[in-house]
């Protein structure tokens, strides 16, 4: 007969017990390693800063360059162009001679009313003579009355004869001076309109060219009539012309700078706009009629602004955000309220401080509270040059 072996309850608890142990010890740890992933690694990102400075405030508009003056030159006369003298696409100055139209013509006119003119005072001079002497014998009873009135109307007549014979050699001579064809302005030259040999007349449609002048040179442009109130507080302020800053279509480049010549005195009704005219030297003639621009009208200045890089601003369902980067290297999204881009620099009305640090390229990558890592130097460029080629078109 086998001999039942009784094992102790105390002793399968304790057995039990340190098994359970040992498992919680070294297994459920070991679970845990394996269940919960590897933090995800900081997000690459180019930081900015929040600048305070004093920030102009543009208003912006579309226009489109005029030239300052310009004139068609036309013939006054009618005759044949015997020269041409500039070169299409030359400066020329007020009074430069462009062509000339043969002048024997009226050069011969000239010379027939000088001949006139000098029988007339031949005549006159023998006509007073002969009065002179018709004055002394009628003092002594030796001539009539009757002719001495005659001889005093004849040189009466020659008198009136010589001042018309004067006033016709004078308009001969303005005639003369017509077939000079010069500029009026100082200006370019076109393309000419007629060559030599060609009759030219003062109906001649084209005329002989165009001269204009580009220096100094005009812009019109147009804002929201909304804007207006706003201009004539800041003329009414300032009492000097508005500064007017002309870029190109791109708005990358600046042509020239200079102010604003006048508020055009009523509104278009069909787009609700005011027109505006400005004028700038143009020395350099980086502006030229005809060409598209960008007009920049300063209105103000705003003292301790705000300012981040344009590309720190994004646009949600929300509106306007920034991510900011806190001390701990991680980012939230904080809505912005944006008065105004210009040059790459968005002017900031609430939502920042100053010296904060913001993100300015990497944003694709983030969400509120990813943590960051901030690139510098070269790295930084790549980043920014890399995010540019996978930037949408718009």
């Amino acid at each position: 007969m086998k001999k039942k072996v009784f094992i102790p309850v105390a002793l399968v608890a304790a057995v039990l017990a340190a098994g359970g142990l040992l498992y919680f010890k070294h297994v459920v740890p070991l679970e845990k390693a394996v269940a919960e992933p590897a933090p995800p690694p900081a997000a690459p990102i180019v930081a900015g800063v929040v600048a305070q400075h004093d920030v102009p405030i543009y208003l912006s508009g579309v226009g489109t360059v005029i030239a300052y003056n310009t004139d068609v030159v036309r013939a006054q006369i009618q005759g044949q162009i015997i020269s041409i003298n500039f070169t299409e696409g030359q400066t020329v100055h007020a009074g430069a001679l462009l062509a000339q139209i043969d002048p024997r013509p009226y050069q011969a006119l000239i010379d027939q009313y000088t001949g006139n003119l000098e029988r007339d005072q031949a005549q006159l001079i023998n006509a007073q003579a002969n009065l002179t002497r018709y004055t002394t014998l009628g003092q002594k009873g030796w001539a009539t009355p009757q002719l001495l009135e005659t001889q005093k109307a004849q040189v009466g007549q020659l008198q009136a004869a010589i001042k018309a014979d004067q006033a016709l050699i004078d308009a001969a001579k303005v005639q003369l001076s017509f077939t000079r064809l010069t500029s009026p302005i100082d200006g370019v030259v076109g393309i000419r309109q007629i060559d030599v040999g060609n009759i030219i007349s003062p109906s001649t449609t084209n005329g002989l060219v165009v001269v204009t002048q580009l220096d100094p040179i005009s812009l019109i442009f147009t804002l929201p009539e909304t804007t207006l109130p706003q201009i004539q507080q800041q003329q009414q302020k300032t009492k000097n012309p508005l500064a007017v800053l002309a870029y190109s279509q791109d708005d990358t480049t600046l042509l020239d700078q200079g102010v604003l010549g006048l508020v055009n005195n009523e509104i278009l009704q069909t787009t609700g706009s005011i027109q505006l005219k400005a004028n700038f030297p143009n020395k350099s003639r980086r502006l030229w009629p005809g060409e598209l621009v960008n007009a920049r009208l300063l209105v103000d200045t705003r003292h301790d602004g705000l300012t981040v890089a344009a590309s720190a601003v994004q646009q949600g369902p929300s509106g306007a955000y920034v991510y900011v980067i806190d001390p701990n290297n991680t980012v939230e999204s904080r809505p912005v309220k944006v008065a105004q881009i210009s040059s790459g620099q968005a002017l900031i009305d609430s939502g920042l401080k100053a010296n904060e640090q913001v993100v300015v390229d990497g944003q694709y990558k983030l969400q509120p509270g990813t943590r960051v890592t901030m690139l510098h130097g070269q790295a930084a460029q790549e980043a920014i040059a890399q995010s540019a080629q996978q930037a949408p078109i718009p």
